[in-house]
């Protein structure tokens, strides 16, 4: 790969291949603001994290590039950039003395030594008035002892033994435990308000800032509503999905384990 900055190595790898930043957009579903943040290294302007490396992955792979060679130069330039940034701490807050720590530490051992006791000592005179009720509410009735049966001398100890081992019942759930379960990540690049469903079961409905990054989880199907759906990004189970619409209409997507694409080998992808 050429030498240079990672902006202008993306830049020129692309334009060497006549292929527009539109058409990038097409195969890898990256809006094309974010293009231009990696060409121009205006990493203010991308969702950063887990994010920006999946679209360098997307991106290399659509440009034929090698994917960790890319991925290399993407975290030296926003390594740098992110140390230039770090403000340096002039005067950092002195730490207390050590007598001060170990006060501390033996107070909250007795303060935790005295509630422990109490509550077991209070649970354990509930538990006997508990059982001393139930004894007094309930009568006294004797039960006929039932007979032993006599035992069989013509069947084999070794074949009742292992007749006696039964296999585990197959659960209700175990077909469907092989499934991976299903985790969503929902970053805005922009003001705007956002419902999740997991499952049948509302675990978002807020208005984020631009630049929140929200991790949800479910195990079927997520529903996803956005008052402005260009400013969501979504990412389930490290796989970019589509743009729930376009312009400042809000819209909804239902995603579910049907959008995960499939490796050869049966598995999703990571």
């Amino acid at each position: 790969m050429a030498k240079g900055t990672f902006g202008e190595i993306l830049k020129r790898e692309r334009e060497m291949r006549e292929v527009t930043l539109n058409e990038v957009t097409v195969a890898t579903r990256i809006p094309p603001r974010f293009l231009e943040a990696f060409e121009c290294e205006d990493w203010g302007k991308l969702p950063g994290g887990a994010f920006n490396r999946g679209f360098v992955r997307a991106i290399a792979r659509y440009l034929g590039l090698n994917e960790e060679s890319l991925l290399s130069e993407y975290d030296l330039a926003y390594g740098e950039q992110r140390a230039v940034g770090t403000p340096s701490i002039a005067n950092p807050i002195p730490s207390p003395p050590k007598w001060v720590l170990v006060l501390a530490a033996v107070f909250i051992l007795l303060v935790a030594g005295g509630v422990i006791a109490g509550g077991s000592y209070g649970w354990r005179s509930y538990a006997a008035h508990r059982v001393a009720k139930h004894a007094a509410a309930t009568p006294v009735t004797a039960q006929p002892q039932a007979a032993a049966p006599l035992p069989n001398l013509n069947v084999d100890p070794a074949a009742s033994t292992s007749a006696a081992v039964l296999s585990p019942p197959m659960t209700p759930g175990s077909a469907s435990a092989a499934l991976p379960q299903l985790n969503l990540s929902v970053s805005t690049s922009d003001v705007t308000r956002v419902r999740v469903v997991a499952d049948g079961k509302t675990v978002l409905n807020a208005k984020l800032p631009a630049g929140e990054t929200r991790h949800l989880s479910a195990h079927s199907q997520f529903q996803i509503y956005a008052a402005r759906p260009s400013a969501v990004l979504l990412q389930m189970n490290g796989q970019t999905m589509p743009q729930l619409g376009s312009g400042g209409s809000s819209d909804t997507i239902v995603l579910g384990q049907k959008d995960l694409r499939q490796a050869p080998s049966g598995n999703t992808q990571p």
